[in-house]
């Protein structure tokens, strides 16, 4: 005998009625679950074990009524039973998140306490994750199990090859919500959205810079610590950033794969040959909010905005002097290590910049790329171009700050603003005499030297300066 609820529709707030029923025994009207397996590999044994109690608790309670006559249990008992009966909550003291199992509790746990138990046996880096790990390996063993199905390029990482492949298919599914702008990456999103937030969740405890993404955080205190994780196989040269790495990587491979369609320059990076194309294009989206100057290129503007704000992050540890970027904190580095880099392949002259280097190879080409638009004169260098054509428009856009005097170039102004200060930093190896400005110093040194570079093409005399050659060959010329 059993006791069957009865559901009265018309008023569902009346006490509900029981009647008696001699039928096979059922418990409450209510469904006898078996216990859930397909979640024991996830739990640990005394928390499976538990939960069945508590089940066995819920069904003894309900099984008592049914012995007793007494009127079942009531809504709310049963409601506490079931909560009783239903998945532990493991909440998250860091932060607040709640998992459904211990095993994936203890697992988020290692995000906070940073516990990586899986160690690169090649660098000594360590993981959380065993995916994570295994991904790394790739690194080193050089594996690319994954190759794209519409070119020849191959991936260490699934992930990887579906991102890919959206360049070619030209899939865009991730979309701002503030404008129409997609994207081929959710990262890539969530990146572009801080434009519109503005948000910078992520600060240096060293220098108070705020970042984006924690990524970069990570990335800009290596600036500090000066540590340079990736190591070139080829060359033992080690770098700070992947990115980097990777540039320098295809240095050794010579590969440039990205081709410009307005000419035949390659490249070996496509953000490379993007702001290439720009030249072709006249483009110069990105200006200046302070100066109105504008450039091809977000990270040139970037650059600009630091003469504006005087922020200098990137700090040589030899000497402790700062600069505006990391960049040019490895050129100022190269002066304490005397490292240059750079050979010329015509006569062996080294450069501790690749631009130096590629300036210097146009005396031996006499390539002269960059030509006046006022007049006929062609120059080696863009940065000689700029200052002849100011020339013609007359364009003095440096004052002294001592004095109202302007100047068509920024070294011009220093060099003036050391008569008002007095400073003279260059010093003759000879003899105690200083100078204002380096050229100067150079042809003082000649006296000492006995150097005569500038030699007269209709006779065999020479000269230390340049001025006295132009006075000298007026005589033969008249």
């Amino acid at each position: 005998m059993v006791f069957v609820k009865e559901e009265i529709e018309e008023d569902m707030s009346e006490p509900e009625t029981w009647r008696i029923k001699h039928e096979e025994p059922e418990t409450c009207g209510i469904k006898q679950e078996e216990p859930e397996t397909g979640r024991i590999k996830h739990e640990e044994p005394g928390e499976f074990i538990e939960e069945i109690a508590e089940k066995e608790e819920l069904r003894d309670e309900k099984k008592n009524h049914v012995k007793t006559g007494e009127k079942p249990c009531s809504q709310t008992k049963q409601k506490d039973l079931k909560k009783r009966g239903a998945k532990k909550s493991f909440p998250c003291t860091q932060c607040g998140r709640s998992l459904t199992s211990k095993y994936n509790f203890e697992r988020h746990k290692k995000v906070h306490f940073r516990e990586k138990p899986f160690t690169c046996d090649q660098c000594g880096k360590s993981f959380t994750k065993s995916l994570s790990f295994t991904n790394h390996m790739n690194i080193h063993t050089g594996e690319k199990t994954y190759q794209c199905s519409h070119c020849d390029k191959r991936f260490s990482q699934s992930t990887q090859l579906k991102t890919h492949e959206k360049i070619h298919t030209g899939e865009k599914p991730y979309q701002c919500s503030h404008c129409d702008k997609r994207f081929s990456q959710s990262r890539q999103l969530k990146k572009h959205n801080v434009i519109h937030t503005g948000e910078k969740l992520h600060t240096c405890d060293q220098c108070g810079k705020s970042f984006t993404q924690k990524v970069t955080l990570m990335s800009h205190i290596r600036v500090h610590t000066g540590e340079k994780p990736f190591t070139c196989n080829q060359c033992g040269k080690s770098f700070a950033h992947s990115a980097n790495h990777k540039k320098h990587m295809n240095i050794h491979m010579d590969e440039k794969p990205y081709k410009c369609s307005h000419c035949d320059k390659r490249f070996s990076q496509s953000t490379y040959l993007k702001i290439h194309e720009s030249i072709h294009a006249g483009e110069k989206p990105y200006q200046c909010d302070q100066c109105g100057k504008s450039f091809s290129c977000l990270s040139i503007l970037k650059k600009h905005q630091k003469i504006h704000t005087g922020v200098r992050e990137y700090m040589c540890f030899e000497c402790d002097k700062m600069f505006t970027s990391a960049s040019n904190l490895k050129l100022h580095e190269r002066t304490h290590t005397g490292e240059k880099p750079y050979e010329c392949s015509q006569c062996n002259k080294r450069f501790n910049k690749s631009g130096d280097l590629k300036t210097h190879e146009r005396i031996h080409t006499g390539e002269k790329p960059y030509k006046c638009s006022q007049c006929d004169k062609r120059f080696i260098h863009s940065v000689h171009l700029k200052k002849h054509e100011r020339i013609h428009f007359g364009v003095k856009p440096y004052q002294c700050s001592h004095c109202d005097k302007r100047f068509s170039q920024s070294a011009y102004v220093k060099i003036h603003q050391r008569i008002h200060t007095g400073e003279k930093p260059y010093k003759c190896s000879h003899c105690k005499k200083r100078f204002s400005n380096s050229g100067d110093l150079k042809i003082h040194e000649r006296i000492h030297t006995g150097e005569k570079p500038y030699k007269c093409s209709h006779c065999d005399k020479r000269f230390s300066r340049s001025s006295s050659l132009r006075r000298h060959e007026r005589i033969h010329t008249g």
